[in-house]
């Protein structure tokens, strides 16, 4: 299976624009996802920012005519909004722990985050992410986070993560303090978008809010 992310911002005053637009391709771009067996679409915003996520079968490619109806329904909605990905490109994995993905969505708590890179910390962010896949080596992690996936474009951070809501359990004393220990360090090289650590700030951010979703055929 392969996994694709893009990301772009909605102009100011057109996110009003940018929903009722994709409502009105949605028919027609989930039968496009449909014929490609593309499943596990979504799309996510947090203030003027928009991450879409999405799967496919290894080495899967649009024929011509799919290509263009792609580019059709990408024109109808793209006054809306820049790019901040390169359109038809992944942006840069920063860290992945895919563990066991599960097939079936109905138990699975999905969250999705946003930070801001302090300027020249890309490349620190990516290496200390990179000291946590060589720590857990060959082993599976059997969750409950899976298909979790860190990418960054245009100087932003975004994550995405399945959480088997049956395998959750309260945070220990010491889990927590290792958390503590993490978020604090990693403050030093970005700024948070969303809320996921305003419990430990005591800050205010946004949530993400999941606009679209299609789990595909």
């Amino acid at each position: 299976m392969e996994r694709h992310a893009f990301a772009m911002k909605v102009k100011e005053g057109r996110m009003n624009d940018y929903r009722k637009k994709l409502g009105e391709i949605w028919q027609e771009l989930t039968g496009l996802l449909d014929r490609n067996q593309i499943r596990n679409f979504s799309i996510w915003n947090a203030e003027d920012l928009i991450f879409g996520y999405y799967e496919n079968e290894e080495g899967m490619a649009l024929s011509s005519e799919d290509q263009k109806v792609k580019e059709e329904l990408t024109a109808r909605i793209s006054d809306t909004f820049d790019w901040i990905s390169t359109p038809g490109k992944d942006m840069r994995l920063m860290y992945h722990n895919f563990g066991v993905v599960r097939e079936s969505k109905e138990l699975i708590r999905h969250r999705m985050f946003m930070t801001k890179l302090k300027p020249g910390c890309e490349e620190e962010y990516k290496a200390r992410h990179d000291v946590l896949v060589a720590e857990r080596g060959d082993t599976v992690d059997p969750g409950p986070d899976s298909n979790f996936s860190i990418w960054s474009a245009g100087g932003y951070i975004f994550g995405y993560d399945e959480i088997d809501t049956t395998m959750e359990v309260e945070e220990t004393p010491e889990a927590r303090g290792n958390t503590i220990a993490w978020e604090t360090r990693q403050l030093g090289i970005m700024d948070w978008i969303t809320n996921d650590v305003d419990w430990m700030t005591g800050e205010h951010h946004v949530s993400s809010v999941r606009l679209a979703w299609h789990q595909g055929k």
